[in-house]
């Protein structure tokens, strides 16, 4: 599998190959703030990620970074520092991604606004 995606102006493009793991939407309070509502997300290894661009990378906690375009400022992915993984934004993704989702996580932190009634698990 091979998945393609690109920020807002496009000075940041980005290719996924192999599996995507991890599908999910978190709700978490630096993603709403970093999306304005949510963030959807997979991972690949990082290995299987090919970033085009140079991305601005934001140290977001004491484990964690997420890279941005630094021309339009697309939140595109999420980083642990200590995991041979990288998340990147399933709405970046240039068409369908053929993906199902698995999971929504910090629920917790959700804002009250809203409610999520998908029947997808929840964490």
């Amino acid at each position: 599998m091979s998945l393609k995606g690109s920020c807002l102006c496009g000075a940041i493009r980005f290719e996924a190959k192999g599996t995507p793991q991890g599908v999910s939407v978190c709700h978490c309070s630096q993603c709403r703030r970093m999306s304005g509502h949510l963030w959807a997300s997979a991972y690949v290894k990082d290995d299987e990620l090919t970033i085009f661009g140079t991305p601005q990378w934001y140290v977001s906690s004491g484990t964690a970074r997420r890279g941005f375009c630094p021309t339009c400022g697309s939140f595109l992915f999420w980083k642990h520092d200590a995991e041979d993984t990288t998340s990147f934004a399933l709405g970046a993704i240039d068409g369908p991604t053929g993906l199902t989702l698995q999971k929504h996580i910090f629920t917790a932190d959700k804002g009250d606004y809203y409610e999520d009634a998908d029947g997808v698990e929840q964490k």
